[in-house]
Parts: structure tokens; sequence; C-alpha cells
């Protein structure tokens, strides 16, 4: 698992790169505030119940929660299971919400 910051994926996604980011949360957290990823809850990855992103394991995929544990778990089972180019994003919503919130 490779760690990314705030600040690179913002920018990256300022720049429109096309980036498959996956949000751990929970359905409510994710309808309060998210940054555009598929909600895809932690307990449905520790299930494999996968199918909408089994064609991404080639890909770089970032995921994210509230404060970076959950996408950590997330993260290291999807590299468990043969995703190839998983990211955590540190800090998750928390950091991205007080770096960017405001602008």
């Amino acid at each position: 698992m490779q760690l990314i910051h705030p600040e690179e994926l913002h920018e990256r996604l300022k720049n429109k790169e096309t980036i498959n980011l996956i949000d751990v949360r929970q359905p409510d957290e994710h309808l309060e505030f998210n940054i555009g990823g598929i909600l895809l809850p932690l307990g449905h990855i520790q299930a494999l119940q996968i199918d909408e992103i089994e064609s991404l394991k080639e890909e770089e995929i970032i995921c994210y929660c509230r404060s970076g544990q959950r996408s950590m778990q997330a993260a290291m089972m999807l590299e468990t299971i043969g995703f190839k180019n998983v990211f955590n994003l540190v800090g998750g919503m928390l950091a991205w919400k007080t770096k960017f919130e405001n602008q």
C-alpha cells in the first residue's frame, strides 16, 4: 500500500486526471461530504463484495475514509486479493476538509 497526501490528490483532481477513488465510509458519511469516489464501505471489501471494482485490479485506486484508518485497512485488503496499485489518503476527509474546505 502506498500513501497519498491530500495536497497531491487535490492537485491531481484540479488537473482533471482520471482517478479511481473508493470511499470506504458508510452511506450517511458519503452523503454528508465526499470527493467523488465510488461508495464501497469497508465491510463490503472485507466480505469480498467488490464486483463493481473488480475491473480495476491493474489500475491505480485511491481509498479514503474519515481519518485514514478504515481506508488503510481497505487498501491492505485489496492488495491481499490482487489489486496492484492501491493508495491510502493520509488523514482522510478530516485532513481534506482542514486543508480545502474554504477554497
